[in-house]
């Protein structure tokens, strides 16, 4: 496999949408705005929209994130896909706005036959395995993925992506080691490192989750939701004026400190709150 590193960085944004506790689910349903805080937990869920356009790579096809675009992009590479169902560069491209579009159970089904039509292919069996991540079938995912990079040409962003199914199965620790391994090959990667962090706050670690997410908000790589997460793992400190400047940075006044008071007002009101606020033992 040879590793492209562009390539791949884009890749990671593919990757499922975490449910990374029943604690952060409560937080993403509270938090002002979906995506204030949690929508793209882990840097991870289809959450960026890829530029360019190459018809050897899909993964350069810009997929639109606004969901009126979104549908109007499924039902174009829809039809396309029913002209030609067994081409590669269409399947992908559709089950890839099928994924943005929250689709997950159908882009599961067109990367399934298409990962059965090229089983050696590591770039559809990737897509393969996060489609079934954002379905929910994690064990399935972790076993194709397995396959979809090599211990001799490690995939970066296949890591971070079963580094984010280990968090979700509740086995931090080894989402931990596949996050250090990903950054042994991309080091300093902020969506890796924001990953990281992030794991780090659900096993307690809160000094440590903060140290991970500054290093990645000084990137020049970083987005908005590595700032985002930075500034949950500050307010759960009760650092809150610190969590309220790393979210102006992308919102104005008012929503950043709304976003603030709305996770202060869960961590007063949930024990499940102050147990992770409590350091790890």
């Amino acid at each position: 496999m040879t590793f492209r590193t562009l390539r791949d960085r884009k890749a990671l944004y593919e990757g499922p949408q975490p449910r990374i506790s029943s604690v952060l689910s409560h937080a993403r349903r509270r938090t002002l705005g979906a995506a204030a805080l949690f929508a793209c937990a882990l840097a991870l869920g289809g959450c960026k929209s890829i530029g360019g356009s190459s018809r050897s790579d899909p993964l350069q096809v810009a997929v639109p994130m606004e969901p009126a675009a979104a549908r109007a992009f499924v039902e174009e590479w829809g039809r396309n896909y029913d002209s030609a169902p067994n081409d590669r560069y269409v399947a992908m491209t559709y089950a890839r706005g099928l994924r943005v579009a929250q689709r997950h159970h159908e882009a599961t089904a067109v990367l399934q036959k298409l990962a059965a039509q090229n089983p050696k292919d590591m770039d559809v069996l990737a897509a393969y395995g996060k489609a079934l991540a954002d379905a929910g079938r994690h064990q399935e995912a972790m076993a194709v993925l397995q396959g979809a990079h090599t211990a001799e040409r490690p995939n970066w962003s296949v890591l971070s992506t079963q580094g984010s199914i280990a968090d979700q199965m509740g086995e931090h620790e080894a989402a931990q080691n596949y996050y250090i391994s990903a950054l042994k090959i991309v080091p300093g990667e902020p969506s890796v490192l924001s990953n990281l962090g992030l794991s780090y706050a659900l096993t307690k670690k809160l000094p440590q989750a903060e140290q991970m997410l500054r290093q990645a908000a000084q990137s020049p790589r970083a987005d908005a939701r590595v700032r985002q997460n930075l500034s949950l793992v500050l307010a759960l400190q009760g650092k809150f004026q610190e969590a309220e400047e790393a979210q102006r940075v992308d919102a104005a006044p008012e929503q950043a400190a709304a976003a603030v008071a709305s996770i202060r007002q869960m961590i007063a009101q949930s024990d499940a709150w102050r147990r992770l606020q409590q350091p790890a033992r």
